[in-house]
C-alpha cells in the first residue's frame, strides 16, 4: 500500500474515524465549532440493534420526532418457563428508531453543518515528517486499481465500532478488543397485533436456549421489527436461536427485510486516548451498557465528550484534556455500569437464576427504579427502603429462598 503526500493533500483540524451515532455527534459538534472536520465512514454498514432510545437522548442530542418510528409503552420478560412480567413504562415512552435512517441522518446533520463527509473504509494511521497524524483510506467506489487516499489531520476521533482499527494502530495498550457480545438480528415486516406481537411493546426473552449468556428480543419498529438475540458463547448459532424465536412467535411468515450481526462491548477500555493526539468514542472506546446492551444514547454522549476534549486541546494545546474525557464519562455513568455488569455476571449465568431475575422484574420499586434510571440516565436520590426490599429479594431470588410466580400470576 503507497499513498503520497503532496502540497495539495489537504489538511483537517479533525479527522472523525466511523459516521455511527458517536463519530457522526461529534462531528456535527465540531463543525458547529469552526472547525475542519472529515468525517469518514465506510458505507452500506449498519448495526444490529434493537433502536432503543430514551427521552434524555431525543431532547440531549435535538432529535426530531419524525426519526421515532414508534413508542414502546411497556417491556415484556419472560423467563426460561415462560413466565411473562410486564413493566409499564413509568414517567415516559421509549422511543424506537431504525438505525438504517437514524444514523444517516445524524451523519448528513453533521455535513449539513460543514462536516466534509466521506465515504471510505480506514486503512492505516501513521505521521507525516513533522509528526502530524495521516489518515489513510480505501475510497468507496474507487476500484481496486484506485490508490488509497491520504489526509492529514491535527487530532483524531476514533469512533470505528468494537474492532476499532484506530485503537488497535494509535493507542498504547489499547488495542485490545473490549469484553463483547456478538449480536445479530433479523428486520422484519411487523405483523398484525397479537398475544405475541404487540407494536408498543418491547419483548426481551431470558431463555438459555435463545442465549445462554444474554438475552434475545422483539422490539417494534413501526412498519418493521427487530428480532434479534445476542452471545459471547463461541459455536452459539445466533442464526438458528433467531430463526427458533421467529418460528415460536408466529413471526416467521413475516417477510425479511435484512439481517446484520456486529459485536457489541460490554465493558469501557482502560484508556481511550494516546496522550498526544487520539481519542476513542462509542464503541470503540467500549460504551455499552452491560446487562442491557443499549448503547445509542451511551455512543453520542462518548462522541460528545470527545468533542469536546478535542475542542479543549486545540483551544489550549493542553494534552491532558483527552485523558478527561474518560474521566468525565466514568464519573457520570462508571457507577451505573459497574452495577449492569455485575447483575449481568449473576443473573445470566444460567436458566435457574434467569428465573429468579425475570420474577424481581414484577416487583414494583425495581420497576419504578428501572425506569427511572434508564429514561433519566442516572440514578436516583437514594430510596433506602426500596433498595432494601430490593436487596433481600435479590439474595432470596440468588440462593433460591423465593417462589417463582406462575405466568398467569405475572401480570
Amino acid at each position: 500500500m503507497t499513498a503520497h503526500l503532496t502540497s495539495s493533500t489537504p489538511t483537517f483540524d479533525v479527522a472523525v474515524i466511523g459516521g455511527g451515532p458517536a463519530g457522526a455527534t461529534a462531528a456535527w459538534d465540531l463543525a458547529r465549532e469552526g472547525y475542519k472536520v472529515m468525517l469518514l465512514d465506510r458505507p452500506g454498514r449498519i448495526k444490529p440493534c434493537g433502536g432503543a432510545i430514551p427521552p434524555r437522548l431525543i431532547a440531549d442530542f435535538d432529535i426530531p420526532m419524525s426519526l421515532v418510528v414508534a413508542e414502546a409503552q411497556e417491556a415484556r420478560m419472560i423467563s426460561p418457563k415462560g413466565h411473562k412480567v410486564d413493566m409499564p413504562v413509568h414517567g415516559g415512552k421509549v422511543g424506537m428508531v431504525d438505525r438504517e435512517h437514524f444514523d444517516e441522518w445524524l451523519r448528513d446533520r453533521a455535513e449539513q453543518s460543514g462536516a466534509d463527509r466521506r465515504d471510505g473504509r480506514f486503512l492505516q494511521f501513521g505521521r507525516d515528517e513533522d509528526g502530524t497524524p495521516l489518515i489513510t483510506y480505501e475510497a468507496h467506489g474507487a476500484g481496486k486499481a484506485a490508490p488509497p487516499v491520504q489526509v492529514r489531520a491535527r487530532t483524531v476521533i476514533g469512533a470505528d465500532g468494537a474492532r476499532s482499527q484506530v485503537a488497535l494502530q494509535a493507542i498504547p495498550k489499547g488495542g485490545g478488543m473490549p469484553k463483547s457480545v456478538f449480536a445479530y438480528h433479523e428486520i422484519i415486516k411487523s405483523p398484525a397485533r397479537s398475544e405475541a406481537f404487540d407494536p408498543a411493546r418491547c419483548d426481551i426473552y431470558y431463555q438459555g436456549h435463545l442465549s445462554p449468556d444474554f438475552y434475545a428480543w422483539i422490539f417494534p419498529h413501526g412498519e418493521t421489527t427487530s428480532v434479534g438475540v445476542g452471545s459471547a458463547k463461541k459455536g452459539f448459532s445466533l442464526r438458528q436461536a433467531v430463526a427458533s424465536l421467529r418460528r415460536s412467535t408466529g413471526l416467521d411468515t413475516s417477510g425479511l427485510v435484512r439481517k446484520e450481526g456486529a459485536p457489541i462491548p460490554l465493558k469501557p477500555r482502560k484508556r481511550w486516548d494516546n496522550g498526544r493526539d487520539v481519542v476513542l468514542a462509542g464503541d470503540a472506546a467500549g460504551c455499552v451498557a452491560p446487562a442491557s446492551g443499549e448503547g445509542i444514547y451511551y455512543a453520542m454522549l462518548g462522541g460528545r465528550e470527545a468533542a469536546a476534549s478535542i475542542h479543549e486541546l486545540l483551544t489550549t494545546g493542553d494534552v491532558r484534556a483527552l485523558a478527561r474525557t474518560r474521566k468525565r464519562y466514568m464519573k457520570a455513568h462508571g457507577r451505573v455500569f459497574l452495577i449492569l455488569g455485575i447483575m449481568q455476571h449473576f443473573w445470566y449465568r444460567n436458566d435457574k437464576r434467569r428465573e429468579g431475575f425475570v420474577a424481581m422484574c414484577k416487583d414494583k420499586d425495581v420497576q419504578r427504579l428501572t425506569w427511572d434510571a434508564y429514561l433519566n440516565k442516572r440514578l436516583g436520590k437514594p430510596d433506602h427502603l426500596a433498595h432494601a426490599k430490593i436487596f433481600f429479594k435479590d439474595m432470596g431470588h440468588l440462593l433460591g429462598l423465593a417462589r417463582t410466580p406462575p405466568a398467569e400470576q405475572t401480570k
